[in-house]
């Protein structure tokens, strides 16, 4: 870029203060629709997927970027550059924006900030992930009042700043005390089907935002087939004819982060790939979805993720690795890592379990100095900060090339067009999110 200072202008839309943060957000979107890397929803190549279409396995990736999160996504965009990628999806969570402290404008800023540093041309996926719903808070009537409101300002949020790809999780809200499958999926899919209704109501014209659902908390008992039919039926009754959901997350024997051993390392997880195919089969063939969607990810070994475009997932969410890889570089400062460290013994005690080591409360409890500590590693110097993102670089091309999506620019092209509708109003530029919007930290991802 030689007529703007991209570097200059991201950082001022992160760290700036009102109308030049706002200033600089607005010129990064209009920047990065005019150089052709134009925010979209990636719905019209799930459809392709739900209609069998494709004719190649593949599983779309989506990188949860908590931390260095400019410097991040241009190595995303790099290894997309090298290999012809178009399926790919950069996310955040609705827990994660809380404790990284990045709403969705200052997100979607970072992205496609990094698309235009690095010259990309393209769709770009920016996706609200769990945007889930408080098991806790929906106990009570005003409790579920107050958080449903919370979710649909968050889907304000997002709209506003570009996000057309959203996953709604209300799976906490899954009983298992009920005796028919219907029964335990109910309060699940109404909540699905009321935040579908309310996107659909406010997406931008010429855009179909692609919604997710999901059946199966992460990290708890693995999905029952009949438990998507249950979930989808249900939906389809309350949607009737509007456009309903892309995809379906689902259990396979994963949970979020991984499981931390005494020691500070992660155990190994079992991943259960018939939940997935037998998934993708009954969301394609009965529904027209495009499929099944692997969650807790990033911790895996990286020698089965070539078995997930093998048993048809059509996309894998990835978070935690990244973040262990920030944390534990070798050149990130020890004074950051120190500070880490104390910032989880002063301010998060009171979410340490029994029996918990050091080591395994440090390590579930470290995401919350993301934001914090945000500037300091945003503006390390190159010596520290370049091999960090240079082993990220070399994740992300691991990733991409295992699952399967070198070479899907020309696919991606053939059923997505950048939309040349108008850059819907930017409300995301100077508006805040309530805290209640933001979901508590322990939950999700």
């Amino acid at each position: 870029m030689t007529d703007i200072n991209v570097d200059q202008l991201v950082h001022t839309a992160v760290f700036g203060d009102g109308d030049a943060k706002a200033g600089a957000r607005r010129t990064i979107h209009m920047e990065a629709r005019r150089r052709g890397a134009v925010s979209s929803s990636i719905y019209p190549l799930y459809m392709a997927f739900g209609r069998n279409e494709i004719g190649r396995l593949f599983t779309v990736p989506a990188f949860n970027i908590r931390a260095l999160t400019y410097d991040a996504a241009r190595a995303l965009f790099r290894v997309a550059m090298r290999h012809d990628v178009g399926a790919f999806i950069l996310e955040i969570a609705r827990s994660e924006i809380g404790y990284t402290e990045q709403r969705p404008g200052e997100y979607a800023a970072c992205v496609l900030a990094a698309a235009l540093r690095e010259g990309f041309e393209g769709p770009v996926f920016i996706q609200g992930d769990h945007f889930q719903a408080s098991a806790k808070k929906w106990a009570t009537e005003d409790g579920r009042a107050a958080e449903m409101k919370a979710l649909e300002s968050l889907i304000d949020e997002a709209l506003a700043a570009e996000f057309y790809n959203i996953d709604i999780d209300t799976s906490t809200l899954v009983n298992l005390d009920f005796p028919t499958r219907d029964e335990q999926q109910r309060a699940n899919y109404e909540g699905t089907a009321h935040l579908t209704k309310y996107i659909r109501e406010r997406e931008p014209a010429g855009i179909t935002v692609s919604v997710g659902g999901e059946i199966g908390e992460v990290g708890k008992y693995n999905t029952h087939p009949e438990e998507v039919r249950a979930y989808a039926d249900g939906l389809g009754r309350l949607l009737g004819g509007i456009t309903g959901i892309s995809k379906i997350s689902v259990q396979t024997g994963t949970s979020h982060g991984g499981v931390p051993l005494a020691d500070g390392t992660i155990a190994l997880a079992k991943i259960d790939f018939e939940v997935l195919r037998q998934t993708t089969h009954i969301c394609r063939a009965e529904y027209g979805m495009a499929g099944a969607v692997q969650h807790g990810a990033s911790t895996l070994p990286e020698s089965v993720f070539n078995k997930f475009p093998e048993a048809e997932a059509v996309e894998i969410h990835l978070a935690t690795g990244f973040q262990n890889m920030i944390l534990d570089a070798p050149t990130l400062p020890q004074d950051i890592k120190d500070g880490i460290r104390d910032f989880c013994f002063e301010n998060c005690l009171d979410e340490r379990k029994p029996g918990q080591t050091d080591e395994q409360f440090v390590y579930t409890t470290r995401k919350k100095a993301l934001g914090p500590f945000k500037q300091r590693m945003w503006e390390m110097d190159d010596a520290h900060k370049g091999p960090i993102i240079d082993e990220l670089e070399a994740k992300f091309e691991f990733l991409m090339e295992k699952l399967g999506v070198f070479g899907t620019k020309e696919i991606v092209a053939k059923y997505i067009r950048p939309t040349s509708s108008e850059l819907p109003a930017y409300a995301a530029a100077s508006a805040e999110m309530t805290a209640a919007a933001v979901v508590d930290p322990n939950e999700g991802e």
